[in-house]
């Protein structure tokens, strides 16, 4: 798993040498940012998990941001991140309208079909659309809230989980050689 991951993701020497990181050095070269071992790569994975539900271009700096304060493995954070993209933005914050609607209650926020443009001038639609926008606000952003809360620790422990599983195998696997070599 570490050999394919480290297959990946850049090398710290390769980003060392970039031009445009050059200015953050001291803080963005620091060891435990780079370094991949299952405490760094578990926080990695709940960082890339909570901050890929933010919205636009934010996220991967969010995330940088986060691998910064936490210690963890900065490129498996920023990979992570990319769980949201066009093909699963619009079911993923359909579920986390869903769920800050459950959390809001009933009549907190009814999902209705955007505007149809229709025969309405550009301008009429815009502010349809802006209006239809802003009535899904609150259980939305309630439900990506709740929806990251819940993703960051579940993927904390399933990746921890799945390290530990790893290495068990391969402790099973190194005494199982051991014996049969052994005969």
């Amino acid at each position: 798993m570490r050999r394919l991951l480290k297959r990946y993701l850049p090398d710290h020497e390769s980003l060392a040498a970039n031009r445009w990181l050059a200015p953050f050095g001291s803080t963005l070269f620091h060891p435990r940012l780079w370094h991949l071992n299952r405490h760094s790569a578990a926080g990695a994975i709940a960082a890339g998990l909570f901050c890929g539900l933010i919205p636009g271009p934010f996220q991967m700096p969010a995330a940088a941001i986060c691998c910064l304060a936490l210690r963890v493995n900065l490129p498996l954070a920023l990979i992570t991140t990319l769980y949201t993209n066009p093909f699963t933005i619009v079911p993923i914050y359909l579920l986390a309208f869903t769920i800050g609607e459950w959390i809001l209650g009933p009549g907190a926020g009814q999902f209705t079909a955007p505007p149809d443009m229709g025969s309405t001038g550009l301008l009429a639609w815009l502010e349809a659309l802006l209006a239809w926008t802003s009535g899904l606000g609150h259980p939305l952003l309630l439900g990506l809230i709740a929806l990251a809360g819940m993703l960051a620790p579940s993927g904390y422990l399933l990746t921890r989980l799945a390290w530990r599983y790893y290495l068990i195998r391969q402790w099973h696997q190194r005494r199982t050689r051991r014996s049969c070599s052994s005969l």
